[in-house]
């Protein structure tokens, strides 16, 4: 009975501290909700559509592209659709405005749209991403929600592509330059020093961007 008793105290512990509402939105999603999304380069993607053998399947997302493409981690519209579903089973978005027909006013830029979650609302912007017809509509309103719900403190980590809470000064920037292992990595490395930093490293950024063509820019 003692156990019985003490399992229904740590139930109810656990239950009251378990985060709800727009603090549940910000909490990080677990690993199996994140997805890859590979981003090549233009010169990437004409390798590839020159030379079919140029590119590979990946193991970590699927697709066939350029051996060096980057990776960006996003998280879906179907796992964001089930946080903000946890937070507020009532949330809701609307277009910025509509046409003549009452549907959601598509500029050629994208999508503009309100997101109401626990009775705050904030804008989000969505964009086609390349993609034309029906598909370009549904990847604008995904987009759209998506950038919305980072507002909100959504997947926050993930637009940031690093780490939101660390000092500049904690990181060896030295070292995250030498462990470049191609273009993209060197270049995303060198500009995520800070502008009044960079000059620090200009010589060592040379002698690494000298490896990569058409790199060399990128330090001066």
């Amino acid at each position: 009975m003692r156990w019985l008793n003490l399992a229904h105290i740590i139930a109810e512990a656990n239950m009251t501290t378990k985060k709800t509402g727009l603090e549940l939105l910000r909490e990080p999603f677990p690993a199996h909700q994140i997805s890859r999304l590979p981003k090549p380069t233009a010169n990437q993607t004409a390798e590839v559509k020159a030379d079919f053998k140029k590119g590979i399947r990946c193991l970590q997302c699927g697709a066939w592209h350029h051996k060096d493409v980057v990776h960006l981690d996003y998280v879906g519209h179907a796992a964001l659709t089930d946080r903000l579903l946890d937070c507020d089973p009532t949330w809701n978005w609307e277009p910025m405005g509509v046409d003549a027909f009452g549907q959601p006013a598509f500029s050629s830029q994208g999508l503009w749209i309100r997101l109401t979650v626990c009775g705050v609302t904030r804008l989000g912007f969505g964009d086609a991403q390349d993609k034309k017809g029906p598909n370009a509509i549904k990847e604008m309103i995904g987009d759209a929600l998506r950038n919305a719900a980072m507002r909100f403190g959504a997947a926050l980590d993930l637009w940031h592509k690093g780490d939101l809470h660390i000092e500049d000064n904690e990181i060896d920037w030295e070292e995250s330059l030498k462990a470049s292992k191609n273009r993209a990595e060197f270049e995303r490395a060198y500009k995520a020093i800070p502008t009044d930093t960079r000059p620090q490293f200009a010589e060592l950024a040379k002698a690494i961007g000298a490896k990569y063509p058409k790199l060399t820019e990128v330090a001066a």
